[in-house]
């Protein structure tokens, strides 16, 4: 096989408490990842070179590109040269926190072991992924999971939100490195911490539980973030939250209708998205 096209998700961070700082500069944390439909699309083609291809003007400006560099990698790992022709169909917007560059690290780990046959299990793809980002190794088997540590270990939870969830992004570039230097560290984690452990997790726990530490800091220096979240709520969402360090909210909805008439209030002004199993949901 010379071609592979592939699906690279989004993910949604439901909660997100930072528990201390490490000594190797990381920090620990509790979260639930959650899978989207929205996704960008990678082929890969074998070639004579290695060349990335994208409409994505955001992309084609980064100095740090994670496809390259799970290219170069793996190249390391196996000693082998990798030349592959990459074309990047980019949906999910970037610094927005829902792990597009991550994921398309992870994605592009999985397809290069496949389509060159390198024969690297699980465990080595988990630990190469590590190197390129904390929640790089999340998306190797995105589902429904509570990650602690950096995020890289995860346990598998059962979750599924048969809910319409609106992801609403204003278009604010959040640093991650700038909000991680600013977060507090979380006093009281044991609440998120319980549902972590439960059989099943329910909306209703998720609404008991999940608070986001970076709200605070992010808030405070983009208050048009909050306004948004406050304006969701207005609009009549169940659960409403920032995901990642942000910039994108994400809110639950308890009907279609409710969920498709706040997006009609925002989609003239930010991108929106809703992810809704039944319809695949839609990008705009």
């Amino acid at each position: 096989m010379d071609k592979i096209t592939v699906d690279s998700p989004a993910k949604i961070n439901i909660g997100l408490k930072i528990i201390r700082k490490r000594e190797d500069g990381y920090h620990d944390l509790q979260t639930i990842f959650y899978p989207l439909l929205l996704n960008d699309v990678i082929t890969f083609v074998k070639s004579e070179t290695t060349t990335l291809i994208t409409k994505s003007d955001d992309i084609n400006q980064l100095q740090r590109n994670l496809i390259i560099e799970a290219k170069e990698i793996l190249e390391k790992h196996t000693g082998k040269k990798l030349n592959i022709r990459i074309n990047l169909e980019k949906n999910i917007p970037m610094g927005a926190g829902l792990g597009g560059g991550s994921s398309n690290a992870a994605t592009t780990l999985k397809s290069l072991n496949f389509l060159f046959n390198l024969n690297c299990d699980f465990e080595t793809l988990a630990e190469l992924a590590l190197k390129l980002g904390s929640d790089v190794p999340y998306f190797l088997n995105p589902v429904a999971g509570f990650a602690t540590s950096r995020g890289e270990k995860i346990k598998k939870i059962s979750l599924s939100l048969s809910n319409p969830i609106l992801l609403i992004n204003p278009g604010i570039h959040i640093s991650t490195k700038w909000a991680f230097e600013q977060v507090r560290i979380s006093e009281d984690t044991d609440e998120f911490k319980r549902i972590g452990v439960l059989d099943s997790i329910t909306l209703e726990d998720i609404k008991q539980s999940a608070t986001n530490d970076f709200e605070e800091v992010v808030f405070s220096a983009f208050p048009e973030i909050k306004e948004v979240k406050e304006e969701l709520y207005s609009y009549g969402a169940n659960f409403a939250l920032m995901t990642g360090t942000g910039s994108t909210l994400f809110a639950i909805f308890s009907n279609l209708q409710k969920a498709n008439l706040a997006k009609q209030k925002f989609e003239d002004r930010y991108f929106t998205y809703l992810n809704y199993p039944v319809d695949k949901g839609s990008i705009t």
